[in-house]
């Protein structure tokens, strides 16, 4: 039997299982491929938020990543929390070696507002870490960190795009999840554009989203779709985990990553 697509997140623990690491191993499970991990930080974390953060040596990060890309190989990369500037430039000088596509998750803040990237780290993000990605990912909070653009509207979402290519990526997915209206992205690469629309949920048990999102992609990336297959894929993933996420501890409960494989509970995805 041949071996599944493998796919690498490089990103930091969420003790509570809803982000971070936990979260892309779990979603690159559901899209039937072998996730592998290099962990930049540790994280004491729950629904209400995240209590401390411990960062790993960079010669750690560096040491894990040439572990498994030196012997197992990976078919597409996934980054999230990445914390310091220099994490940032150790990790962006990785992946200029590698020829496999990537997904940069430029993770600013957690679900809870607790800041999970430094203030000196962004012009690091913009100039080292934006133009090794196939994908951006960016939230609107992110894209106003990353390029002092603010997004209010759905028309403001273009100029959001064109802000974020600018830095380099070949693709930018700008995620308005955070507008008032329906939840709509913009995928575009300068030139083709693809709306990604979904009713909102009523449901506020949402940790993990950003997370979830940006590893089906890479896990579509590492399966052979094509970036708008790809996204379009992890959009409908996306959605379908937030409706049937659940409530855990007293604060945000995560997605449902298993929701696929799940049987349908009376009152899922309601408070």
């Amino acid at each position: 039997m041949s071996a599944p697509a493998r796919v690498m997140t490089v990103a930091g623990s969420d003790s509570g299982g809803g982000a971070g690491i936990q979260a892309d191993l779990k979603t690159m499970l559901a899209f039937g491929t072998h996730g592998m991990s290099v962990l930049t930080a540790v994280t004491a974390q729950n629904s209400l938020g995240v209590q401390g953060a411990w960062e790993l040596p960079a010669e750690a990060v560096e040491a894990q990543f040439r572990s498994v890309v030196d012997d197992i190989g990976v078919q597409a990369v996934k980054t999230g929390m990445l914390s310091s500037a220099l994490l940032v430039e150790t990790v962006a000088g990785l992946l200029g070696g590698i020829t496999a596509p990537v997904v940069i998750d430029p993770v600013g803040v957690s679900k809870h507002g607790d800041a999970l990237l430094a203030s000196d780290a962004l012009e690091a993000v913009r100039c080292g870490l934006l133009p090794t990605a196939t994908v951006a990912t960016p939230n609107l909070d992110e894209v106003e960190q990353l390029t002092g653009v603010r997004v209010d509207t759905e028309a403001d979402l273009r100029t959001a795009a064109e802000a974020v290519l600018a830095h380099g990526p070949r693709w930018a997915l700008i995620k308005g999840g955070h507008l008032r209206a329906d939840a709509v992205d913009l995928l575009t690469d300068g030139t083709e554009e693809h709306w990604l629309r979904a009713p909102r949920q009523d449901n506020r048990h949402t940790h993990g989203t950003g997370c979830t999102l940006a590893s089906a992609v890479a896990a579509g990336l590492a399966t052979g779709r094509s970036v708008p297959e790809a996204v379009h894929e992890a959009k409908e993933y996306v959605t379908g985990a937030i409706a049937a996420g659940f409530a855990l501890g007293g604060g945000i409960g995560p997605v449902d990553h298993g929701w696929r494989f799940r049987k349908p509970a009376v009152g899922r995805g309601t408070e």
